[in-house]
């Protein structure tokens, strides 16, 4: 089996630059054969940032890094010279890193957009050389100021996807497979338990040239906040994600207790997730035929709901349409201007549809 390519989780020592000595050179000429000091001043020593990229969506780039020094500063010379400073180091990281004290566990920082620059450790500054210490009584210092120390530290880098739509189901509920249909990603789909074995990102095209993000997650069991399956190790990247999609198959026994599991292990692993607007989609409904769909949906929940298949697309445009009104939500104080005004959904409207037939 190979290695995966996913890497979320990555610890790492940095080192910043140690600072340079001050220099302790006295002027010496042809015809000025006791010149007075002029030692210059050392060189700074590199500072350690953290830079997002976007370009980046793991990191496994960092995985055979584990090590990143930054340079020291050079030491100061004669006339004054200031010595050179240390090079500094950007480790680059996707956007949606957190980043924690190893040893400690403080929180550092926390990088949400393209091209934020953190600084982690600072470089130790340079000395002072002997120019800075000649008075009227010590006219010929003979020492200077050592460079600053360097700082280190072990990171911890933890990833948390950002996406506007995170999928919540147990295996096998057809996360994958919606958004496969949905979107161009391409995650493995099998008829087994737990076939996704890391998060997928996909991007969902809607009208008008409009779009969103998707992810989708291992599945979630009973216990998974307590460190059963796989779930629990992937559950951060749904922290970030602005509306949570439950999915639950049609042929499921009993659809409410499904749902009251998934949110139970949310609350247990974050209660701040409790909070989040929620949609809720009864997967696999071309099993079901009217009367069966009217019986199911007086026992659903009291979510926004929608019946899809993702095999036959049913119900698919509908759901795409729920998402965008939830997820745009807040920005209008009238739901129904998204829908007549600015989206056009017709087939959220029944009104609308009466009116143009």
């Amino acid at each position: 089996m190979s290695e995966s390519n996913f890497i979320d989780y990555v610890k790492i020592y940095c080192r910043s630059g140690h600072g340079g000595r001050g220099s302790t050179h006295f002027r010496r000429e042809k015809y000025i054969p006791r010149g007075g000091p002029d030692g210059g001043d050392g060189g700074r020593g590199g500072h350690i940032y953290l830079r997002a990229n976007r370009n980046l969506w793991t990191l496994i780039h960092l995985k055979y890094e584990r090590h990143v020094h930054a340079t020291s500063g050079e030491g100061g010379g004669a006339s004054r010279w200031t010595g050179k400073n240390g090079e500094d180091r950007y480790i680059e990281v996707p956007c949606g890193t957190v980043a924690y004290d190893a040893d400690t566990g403080e929180f550092l920082c926390d990088i949400t957009e393209d091209g934020q620059t953190v600084l982690l450790l600072k470089g130790g500054r340079g000395g002072k050389g002997n120019t800075h210490f000649k008075t009227a009584t010590n006219q010929a210092p003979r020492y200077a100021q050592p460079g600053e120390p360097h700082e280190e530290r072990t990171i911890l880098l933890q990833l948390k996807l950002l996406a506007d739509v995170g999928l919540v189901g147990l295996p096998n509920a057809g996360k994958s497979t919606l958004l496969s249909v949905v979107s161009a990603a391409k995650p493995k789909i099998a008829d087994y338990p737990f076939t996704t074995l890391e998060p997928n990102l996909g991007i969902v095209s809607y009208r008008d040239n409009r779009s969103f993000v998707m992810a989708d997650i291992p599945g979630i069991i009973e216990g998974a906040s307590e460190g059963k399956g796989i779930g629990l190790r992937f559950l951060r990247h749904i922290e970030r994600n602005s509306l949570l999609l439950f999915m639950i198959a049609a042929d499921t026994a009993d659809i409410r207790k499904t749902y009251s599991i998934l949110d139970t292990e949310l609350t247990k692993y974050n209660p701040d997730l409790s909070g989040k607007n929620r949609v809720l989609a009864i997967t696999k409904s071309d099993l079901l035929d009217h009367e069966l769909r009217e019986a199911l949906s007086a026992t659903l929940p009291p979510l926004p709901t929608v019946f899809i298949s993702s095999i036959t697309h049913q119900g698919i445009p509908e759901l795409k349409d729920l998402l965008w009104l939830e997820l745009n939500r807040e920005t209008f104080h009238d739901p129904d201007q998204i829908i007549r005004k600015n989206l056009d959904l017709n087939i959220l409207d029944d009104t609308v549809e009466d009116n143009e037939s």
